[in-house]
């Protein structure tokens, strides 16, 4: 097993930064270190915990300059979008930040004579975040920021493709004072963040990634009793209804779809659309996908960047040609797109009609610059449709009828239900999944609960 980590950059294939993996031993003093930190943290009042993490938020965006291009090289962002990250990170970041005191407060269940009784939230200790690439700032935040301010120490395991914004948040902390030892980024191999699990060295473990991965990690937790939040793959679907503003919903799913290359686990990867708009819908979303432009993430004018890997877009492409040779229609020549060719990671957008559920594409995650669209007849049809599927994180419902997108929610099996919006999240809101797209929350108050445990007082009072 190598002792160092790469990363391979998609933009040109060259190696863009490489890292040691942590010794034995430094993964013991950071451990060690974390709880002798947290045992003093937790005791910390909320409101000086608060200071330190809004430095922290400052002190992560003072490095904007750097971090763009630094993602571009890392995952294949293009340049125009990588504030964006940011300005999401800010939002989670200060929200939670904001409610923790009520997230927090203790719970009153009423009075009853002759005792003073009460529910504290109480930190679990150790949390260890397993982060993914793709948005490898926005999917750290969402742990990170709740479990410091909830009194937790972090361990913090980014991925090997984007190692340098587990620095980024080491700088930002370390810069806005937190105390030492309470976060630590560590570069870990698969087996050291097996073996850290399954010795139960941390409290809680929070991973965002694939299925296959949520599974390794259920396997390393077994026995050991930890919390075990997961956040896992998916297949989001979108109902197009007969009443819906065709303009406004063909500008938000392109975006849904195709932002960042389709890399993103809430991204729309299939739609249905009611006959009676189909043939306009269609239309209209063929002619907007087309005007994307393929190339370097380091130019300006770059709307679709480079997949993370070359496997990953021939994955993709392999889901495409299964599905072509099954009957589909693809609506976009690749040949029209600078820069796409089987075996590289830039790959151009398509979009494929005359599919069902029997190909890949409509059952399994994509991940990539594809879409599928069916045609139902009506809203009972579209449900059955969303509903056929292993993954449940997102679903989103075009329609100027709040009632009926209501109705439909309430039948649609997943993690968050939209209305004339998607590929979003919004921090007021529990960020969880559904069947194999994990289980567990984030963000809201609803996330303070996973980062924390209930101890019960009940007090009698003596006269």
């Amino acid at each position: 097993m190598s002792n160092v980590v790469r990363i391979v950059s998609p933009v040109d294939g060259s190696v863009f930064a490489e890292r040691p993996v942590a010794t034995p031993e430094a993964v013991s003093a950071a451990l060690a270190a974390a709880r002798a930190a947290q045992s003093a943290w937790r005791r910390v009042p909320l409101a000086e915990r608060a200071k330190v993490l809004a430095a922290a938020v400052e002190a992560m965006l003072a490095m904007r300059d750097e971090i763009v291009p630094e993602l571009a090289w890392q995952m294949g962002r293009p340049i125009r979008y990588g504030a964006g990250e940011l300005r999401g990170f800010e939002e989670r970041a200060r929200y939670m930040i904001s409610i923790a005191e009520d997230a927090l407060a203790l719970i009153d269940p009423g009075p009853k004579e002759g005792f003073k009784r009460w529910i504290s939230r109480e930190p679990l200790g150790i949390v260890f975040v397993v982060a993914p690439w793709n948005y490898p700032f926005l999917t750290a935040v969402n742990s990170v920021v709740p479990a410091l301010m909830a009194g937790n120490a972090v361990i913090l395991k980014h991925a090997a493709q984007t190692l340098l914004v587990g620095e980024r948040f080491q700088m930002a902390l370390d810069r806005a004072g937190l105390p030492k030892g309470l976060f630590t980024n560590l570069v870990l191999s698969h087996d050291q963040t097996a073996e850290i699990m399954k010795k139960r060295l941390v409290d809680q473990v929070n991973f965002t990634g694939s299925v296959a991965g949520g599974q390794a990690m259920e396997a390393a937790a077994s026995g050991t009793f930890m919390g075990l939040g997961l956040e896992l793959g998916g297949k989001d679907p979108a109902y197009v209804r007969a009443d819906v503003d065709i303009a406004h919903a063909v500008e938000n799913l392109v975006d849904g779809a195709f932002f960042n290359s389709g890399q993103s686990c809430c991204g729309i990867e299939r739609i249905y659309v009611h006959e009676d708009v189909y043939k306009p819908f269609v239309e209209g979303f063929v002619a907007l996908t087309g005007q994307y432009v393929l190339g370097s993430p380091l130019e300006e004018a770059t709307t679709l960047g480079p997949m993370v890997k070359a496997s990953a877009a021939d994955f993709v492409r392999g889901q495409i040609n299964e599905a072509l040779r099954a009957g589909a229609t693809a609506h976009l020549d690749p040949r029209a797109f600078a820069r796409d060719a089987a075996g590289s990671p830039y790959m151009a957008p398509q979009v494929l009609t005359g599919v069902n559920h029997q190909m890949s594409v409509m059952r399994e995650e994509s991940f990539g610059p594809v879409v599928g669209i069916m045609k139902v007849k009506d809203d009972a049809e579209a449900i059955t449709l969303m509903n056929d599927s292993p993954y449940g994180l997102t679903a989103s419902i075009w329609t100027a009828d709040e009632n009926a997108a209501a109705s439909i929610g309430a039948e649609v099996e997943t993690g968050t239900v939209f209305m004339n919006r998607c590929d979003y999240l919004d921090p007021a809101l529990a960020w969880t999944g559904v069947k194999e797209t994990g289980r567990g929350a984030t963000l809201s108050k609803v996330g303070y609960e996973t980062l924390t445990r209930p101890k019960s007082h009940h007090f009698r009072l003596m006269k």
